[in-house]
């Protein structure tokens, strides 16, 4: 059924807005079928600042995604980041009527929407209500609680908030671009979906992924998110200490980042010298290869250390038994992953969106810079399945309940059957005796 479903993402980041179109092919991967991006003028640090700006770059990937693949778009799931993203944990709980009937769905859902109330700052709102553990009558550690028996359930949840001007400034932009949000995601979870497995969320993983504006950090231990945390630094901060350290233009800054740029001094070469253009009848400046890793390693490590120390507030430091991944677009910088082994002291790896993914005539899709926009068609789909699986609940208990009817119809015409067959032969017997007189 999914393979006739066609999921968009739409991701509105700091350097870049990108859209991802996909669908599902028959070994249940994700092909992908358009990708379109432009630069991100409007947008800093996850905020929306320009409207116009952001609606036309918005206009610009929509347009570029839909002559890839052919379609027209409408709907979009779109993602959402920045430093007013705040978490916190909420205890919650009900009672129910009865201690003999079975904890129902219905039951879960209704201590979910409880949470959904709960006081929080003005002008902020809750975007995501993601439980824990459940608790039935004081017996803790509880995955899933349905079919239970109980009076009082209670959980923890890890709720997440946002500022309602960003939420709102978001909406207009992608409603002015002539489109619809079908769900608004945090996003390092759909990253998670894209770079993480199963049994990495069990074991106990921390995923950083380094965007241009904000450093998104996801902490899962047991199939669940137990800590969210955004960094108000990336990858842009890094091109403005390059372009202020060596006195060079902003996009300069950025070739010489991408191209020679190294987290580690001394993994480049002392004698390696970049010559950069210079301004109108202006000698090429030179700049060592060496000192611009100086640079990029000193704002480097700030991060690392800001990440380390959401890592120890989490209190999982010693149960991440998965260690690091990194992603976005700041996680292809050179040596970035031994120095973060260096001074984390946890095994790292760098996370592509590889795993989902089918053939695909896009390489560029593969990139760790690309994981949230993928990430974000994944969780349409993840989505979808939720609604087809609890359509297929409701289908089944109706079946279950037309059946029990049905039998419940079958033995009451049984009884009332019996019940004519011996009247029919006592009437007989006292016909018969009736008749011998």
């Amino acid at each position: 059924m999914q393979q006739d479903k066609i999921i968009v993402g739409l991701d509105i980041g700091t350097t870049k807005i990108c859209a991802i179109v996909g669908k599902k092919n028959e070994y249940g991967k994700l092909e992908v079928l358009g990708m379109g991006k432009a630069i991100s003028d409007g947008v800093i640090r996850g905020i929306v600042t320009n409207i116009d700006k952001t609606v036309s770059a918005i206009e610009r990937a929509i347009a570029e995604a839909e002559e890839m693949a052919g379609i027209n778009i409408g709907v979009v799931n779109v993602g959402i980041a920045g430093q007013h993203i705040k978490s916190s944990i909420h205890h919650g709980g009900i009672t129910r009527d009865s201690r003999e009937d079975e904890i129902t769905i219905e039951d879960v859902k209704r201590l979910t929407n409880d949470m959904h109330r709960i006081v929080i700052p003005p002008g902020s709102e809750i975007i995501h209500v993601m439980p824990q553990d459940y608790i039935v009558d004081y017996e803790e550690g509880i995955i899933d609680p349905v079919g239970m028996s109980g009076v009082k359930l209670e959980a923890d949840f890890h709720i997440i908030t946002a500022q309602t001007n960003a939420i709102n400034n978001v909406n207009k932009c992608v409603r002015r671009s002539g489109l619809e949000i079908e769900d608004l995601i945090l996003e390092p979870l759909v990253s998670s979906l894209a770079v993480l497995s199963e049994e990495e969320k069990e074991a106990g993983i921390c995923l950083v992924d380094i965007g241009g504006g904000t450093t998104d950090i996801a902490i899962f231990q047991d199939n669940l998110i137990r800590h969210t945390a955004v960094i108000p630094f990336g990858g842009n901060i890094i091109t403005s200490d390059i372009k202020q350290g060596c006195n060079i233009m902003q996009h300069q800054a950025e070739l010489l980042k991408t191209k020679f740029g190294k987290a580690i001094p001394e993994m480049a070469s002392p004698n390696e010298i970049v010559s950069i253009p210079g301004l109108r009848n202006r000698p090429p400046k030179e700049i060592s290869v060496r000192n611009l890793a100086s640079i990029i390693e000193a704002r480097m490590k700030e991060i690392i250390e800001l990440v380390h120390a959401e890592i120890i507030t989490s209190g999982f430091e010693n149960r991440l038994a998965g260690g690091i991944v990194i992603t976005g677009g700041g996680s292809q910088l050179s040596c970035l992953q031994q120095l973060f082994e260096y001074m984390i002291g946890m095994d790292v790896r760098i996370g592509h969106p590889n795993e989902h993914l089918g053939k695909c005539k896009l390489e560029a899709v593969k990139s760790p810079m690309y994981a949230t926009t993928v990430g974000l068609v994944l969780s349409g789909f993840r989505a979808l399945d939720e609604r087809e699986n609890r359509y297929n609940e409701v289908q089944q208990i109706s079946g279950q309940r037309q059946g029990a009817t049905t039998r419940l119809g079958e033995k009451g015409s049984n009884f009332f059957q019996q019940i004519l067959n011996k009247t029919k032969g006592l009437l007989i017997d006292d016909f018969d005796d009736n008749a011998s007189y």
